[in-house]
């Protein structure tokens, strides 16, 4: 008999499949799309800056890049893609990854859950209205938990494995933004409650303090768009960085990490996401957003402007636009 996590499993597999790999193989020239994306949304104003993380609010918001960086390492880039950004809640799914590498691609399941919440990021009526409590490791009670969950014999370690695994999928070092993550620590009360709320239900698994220190800290790494994207491209390459050539996932937890971030990776707009570009994705407040071709590449806005969502407005429609003129969707069936 089939179970239902199993069937979900089997879903996910068969449209992955049905993906149309290789279907942007005669587009020979990537690199006019990206500058037509980045061309055709650059001057669109909508949104504004989030500032619940005060200076967020202070970024500049005309900036805006776009990447495509495929599978084997090939880079097409346009605008401000090499301008450092906080990484924000685009954290999330590489830490759910190497929770998965860390203890099995059960852990994720069964200690935080893998359903989306119908509730926003950073909902507390979402912990107490359901039994599971933190639901999936992409909104900020199951991050806050996936980040309690690491092994680590202190704080300070449990941070290290954070910041060395994601340099690894960067395929460079990636260090803290002091002064987001001064403001985010002044400001981040929301958090703490979460934290000692999960801990209080026992679905955080390390003291609430250091487990929300660490959070905070992952949230306020620096990241470029190209380095973005060479995170994303170790997924689309089955959890193996193709600069480098370092495995940084096993390949058969990477659909577990798309799965999630199809579900639940873009905030309250994961539905009109999935019915418009059909991509996994993942978006953060800090202005990226980095979308998996899976077995193909990873594409990845930047810009801070940020709809009522909290998802770039800049970036999402540049990914849509590459996802549409390529024919990415992984709901389309194979090209004749």
């Amino acid at each position: 008999m089939i179970t239902k996590n199993q069937g979900w499993a089997i879903v996910f597999a068969t449209v992955l499949s049905l993906s149309p790999i290789g279907a942007f193989a005669d587009h020979t020239d990537l690199q006019s799309l990206v500058d037509e994306a980045h061309a055709l949304y650059k001057d669109n104003d909508d949104g504004a800056n989030a500032d619940y993380i005060p200076v967020l609010a202070e970024v500049d918001s005309s900036l805006f890049g776009v990447v495509i960086i495929t599978a084997s390492g090939e880079t097409f880039a346009a605008g401000d893609v090499d301008h450092r950004f906080s990484i924000q809640s685009v954290a999330k799914p590489f830490t759910a990854a190497l929770v998965m590498e860390q203890q099995g691609v059960d852990a994720i399941r069964d200690k935080i859950g893998v359903e989306p919440t119908g509730m926003p990021f950073n909902s507390i009526v979402a912990i107490e209205l359901n039994d599971q409590r933190s639901r999936n490791p992409l909104v900020n009670a199951g991050a806050i938990a996936a980040v309690s969950m690491i092994e680590a014999k202190d704080a300070d370690a449990r941070w290290a494995f954070i910041q060395d695994g994601f340099s690894g999928f960067a395929a460079e070092r990636l260090e803290i933004l002091d002064d987001i993550y001064q403001s985010e620590s002044e400001t981040n009360y929301r958090n703490r409650a979460i934290a000692n709320l999960l801990y209080n239900y026992e679905r955080l698994y390390a003291d609430p303090t250091e487990a929300n220190e660490v959070y905070t800290k992952q949230g306020s790494l620096g990241v470029t768009a190209k380095q973005l994207a060479m995170m994303g491209a170790t997924l689309a390459n089955w959890g193996v960085n193709p600069k480098t050539g370092e495995r940084l996932i096993q390949k058969n937890y990477v659909d577990e990490v798309l799965a999630l971030m199809m579900m639940a990776g873009f905030y309250d707009e994961v539905g009109i996401w999935a019915y418009q570009a059909g991509l996994p994705a993942k978006t953060g407040v800090g202005g990226g957003i980095v979308a998996v071709v899976p077995g193909e590449m990873a594409i990845v806005g930047f810009s801070p402007r940020l709809n009522e969502a909290g998802n770039s407005v800049r970036s999402l429609l540049a990914i849509e636009h590459i996802a549409n003129e390529l024919d990415l969707s992984l709901f389309k069936g194979p090209h004749e």
